[in-house]
């Protein structure tokens, strides 16, 4: 028994490992020395960029922690703060790094006067001693612009969630939370005042946590008990650097797209990096929170090819799947609401009772309830017609339904829904008993082809 459930142990915390090895078998067990700080992802996206024809000499006064968020615990928050106060290092850093600008001290400004004054005064006491003359100091470097703005929020907890299960006294879990940080920066003339440009950059901060247990009595007054976990945090500071390096990252682009300044290299490779920047641009800002992508992605027109089973609710028992086929067009009004038209194909029967073939005419209108994205729910009502094979019989019916449509493409997308077809007699299935009309459904996997002009966000407006 005890060897069963040995086994059954080692099977599950090995698989538990398989997912957090790159965690688990780096966990710090001794004493590591001072090293090097880290890289983010954008320090070499900087260090790579081409050189300026003239770097511009800016100063940075402050670049501020504005959020006033002090750093949150499950005990509700300490007098710590959220983000780290030296966002003025990281920016002088990034400009160094990106060698587009000469960032000149202004931060300890009074510091550096002060000094300056100790060397005038112990140069002219030196010369008062020694009778000999020394050079004057050069004067400091002055501004072209100076670099305002700071860390303007911090949003704790934008998203949390997690994924649990036990059985048989063994069990895994697994929590997440997500923080956001928001970074502005503003490039400012010192000749006029005027703010030459302002960009805008966020970054979220991920924590994880894994966890696994095993609990179970192997035998009579013998209780196994083992567990073992891990969590991640992603450090603030690394966070901050990378949103602020991509703040700068974004002011050399758009500097260099309005003429503030020139690259030293071809312009062929200037107009590949402002149109990968725009491109990159233009998704941000079709992005919504949660990372939600939202675009023009449908034409004013498709077609569709439909098919699965369907099934009659009538005066008959014991009723039987068979199949459905259909096919037709939607026409978009605007992106939320179209209309469309279908022929369909199908079957209905009743064991041993009845089975018969019908076609229908429907018409159709439908509301897509998330048009900008790629996975979009939709329900759809409307009437139509339904005969027999042989068109001796034809009845007036009402369907409603609901369904979810997956954009592989902006042309091209697949479909799963349901209808609920309300015949408005007793007829469908040649016999009138009972006081309800006579129903079937219809269940439905779909692909759609796209053509046409992209459906514009302002025809809504």
């Amino acid at each position: 028994m005890f060897l069963k459930f040995y086994r059954v142990i080692t099977t599950f915390f090995c698989a538990f490992l398989v997912f957090g090895c790159g965690t688990y078998f780096n966990q710090p067990i001794g004493v590591e020395n001072a090293r090097i700080g880290e890289d983010t992802k954008m320090t070499k996206v900087l260090r790579d960029f081409p050189m300026p024809v003239d770097p511009v000499v800016v100063g940075v006064y402050k670049f501020r922690d504005q959020t006033g968020q002090y750093k949150p615990t499950d005990a509700g928050s300490t007098f710590s703060t959220a983000v780290t106060q030296g966002a003025t290092t990281i920016l002088v850093k990034a400009l160094e790094d990106s060698k587009w600008f000469v960032p000149i001290e202004r931060e300890n400004l009074s510091n550096l006067l002060n000094e300056r004054n100790i060397i005038r005064s112990t140069r002219k006491e030196y010369k008062k001693t020694n009778n000999t003359s020394e050079p004057q100091l050069p004067p400091l470097l002055y501004a072209g612009m100076i670099l305002e703005g700071g860390i303007v929020s911090y949003d704790s907890n934008i998203i949390t969630g997690g994924l649990g299960a036990r059985y048989f006294g063994i069990g895994g879990a697994t929590q997440y939370r997500q923080d956001r940080i928001t970074v502005y920066l503003r490039a400012v003339s010192t000749s006029n005042g005027k703010i030459l440009k302002t960009v805008y950059v966020s970054k979220t901060i991920l924590s994880q946590a894994l966890d696994a247990s095993f609990f179970k009595y192997v035998k009579f007054s013998r209780l196994l008990e083992a567990e073992t976990g891990f969590t991640k945090n992603e450090p603030g500071q690394i966070a901050v650097s990378e949103a602020i390096e991509k703040a700068v990252e974004a002011l050399i682009i758009e500097g260099i797209e309005d003429k503030l300044w020139s690259a030293k290299t071809s312009p062929e490779n200037i107009e590949a990096l402002v149109e990968e920047y725009n491109s990159e641009k233009n998704e941000a800002q079709n992005t919504a929170l949660y990372n939600r992508y939202l675009k023009e992605r449908r034409s004013k027109t498709s077609v569709y090819l439909e098919g699965g089973p369907a099934l009659i609710s009538g005066d008959f028992n014991n009723p039987e799947i068979t199949y459905s086929a259909k096919i037709g067009g939607r026409w978009y009004f605007n992106p939320y609401l179209n209309m469309n038209l279908n022929l369909h194909k199908f079957e209905l029967t009743n064991q041993n009772a009845f089975s018969s073939g019908f076609n229908a005419v429907n018409l159709n209108a439908e509301l897509v309830l998330l048009p900008f994205e790629q996975l979009s729910p939709f329900i759809k009502a409307g009437i139509g017609v339904v005969n027999t094979d042989d068109f001796d019989t034809s009845l007036f019916k009402l369907q409603y339904g609901a369904g979810i449509e997956y954009l592989l493409s902006d042309s091209i997308g697949i479909s799963v829904n349901g209808m609920h077809n309300l015949v408005m007699s007793d007829e469908l299935d040649t016999v009138a008993q009972g006081k309800r009309d006579d129903q079937y459904f219809d269940f439905s996997l779909g692909i759609q082809w796209y053509f046409g002009n992209t459906i514009k966000k302002k025809k809504i407006d």
